[in-house]
């Protein structure tokens, strides 16, 4: 049975909170799941400030009608404003300007103005980002001398406001590219590491396998040229056979067997050392394999008469 994980191993293994943040931030927004229902919720979240916004605070005067169809218009774009941005932004301002024109709470429509303005610092080139951003000061600029021509104060606030959007913008764009340039070095790394792996595997492999060729190829050769020493023997005057001979070749080729054997034997070894303590062999035979042996005995051409006698249960 498989053991069952509790709830604190579970608890353990979910990331904390400030890793899916740092997760969220780093992510690629262009590539990110569930780009348009996130964003649909934040585009809900901002037209929610927004109105609270305009109920709590008289900083112009209430919308009416067309103020707030203006001010729903800037906030409906938003959830597409990952797939494209620059558009996002410019179907915001088509609003936002005429809205601001009319003197409505110029606070309402702020946060969603910022996210489309935040979205494409975070996802264009620098240049791009510089002209938008001009473009943006320019027009809020000349709004702002339209409506409230000594608001100098104003003035600086609402420019500090669009460069440190920008900024932050910019900031996240070139952080999440760094991101993604380590992520690949280490990617990179361990690519490297695996065919470096696999290289020393396939090395590895050829030495065991010359090794064994070597080590067979002689003891067989050995064995053939003993075995051939023995036939001769047997064959060149069977009435004069050199029994001492060919008792000495055969023992030669026994001795080779057990050699080879040995040296087989002690390379395998080896070879499961290095694998692991895991042994893929399977169990040795008991007496019921004495038959088998017998009858591959007899295969070989050896006379055998076995007498087997077995007390107790096999």
């Amino acid at each position: 049975m498989y053991p069952v994980p509790t709830k604190t191993a579970q608890a353990t293994e979910r990331p904390r909170t400030g890793e899916r943040i740092m997760a969220a931030i780093n992510r690629d927004p262009l590539t990110a799941p569930h780009a348009v229902r996130n964003d649909t919720i934040l585009a809900a979240c901002t037209a929610a400030a927004a109105l609270v916004v305009t109920l709590l605070f008289d900083h112009g005067r209430r919308p009416d009608a067309l103020g707030w169809t203006l001010l729903l218009a800037v906030h409906a774009p938003l959830p597409w404003r990952r797939r494209r941005p620059l558009s996002v932004l410019l179907l915001v301002m088509a609003p936002v300007v005429p809205y601001h024109a009319l003197d409505n709470n110029h606070i309402a429509p702020v946060a969603g103005s910022l996210v489309a303005l935040y979205t494409v610092a975070a996802t264009s080139t620098p240049r791009r980002t510089l002209t938008v951003g001009a473009l943006v000061i320019g027009t809020t600029l000349t709004v702002n001398a339209l409506t409230n021509p000594d608001g100098f104060v104003e003035l600086l606030r609402i420019t500090g406001w669009v460069v440190a959007v920008l900024f932050c913008g910019v900031d996240v764009r070139f952080y999440r590219k760094y991101v993604a340039a380590i992520v690949e070095r280490a990617e990179r790394a361990e690519r490297t590491r695996e065919e470096e792996a696999r290289r020393r595997v396939a090395e590895e492999r050829l030495r065991i396998a010359r090794d064994l060729h070597d080590l067979l190829a002689h003891s067989i050769t050995l064995i053939g040229v003993q075995t051939s020493v023995a036939a001769h023997v047997l064959a060149a005057d069977p009435e004069r056979l050199d029994r001492e001979t060919v008792a000495k070749a055969l023992d030669d080729i026994a001795g080779t067997c057990r050699t080879a054997r040995g040296e087989l034997r002690t390379t395998l070894e080896v070879l499961r050392d290095n694998g692991g303590p895991s042994d893929t062999r399977g169990p040795l035979a008991g007496l019921d394999g004495v038959p088998d042996l017998v009858e591959a005995a007899r295969l070989a051409g050896a006379r055998v008469e076995p007498a087997v006698r077995v007390d107790g249960p096999v």
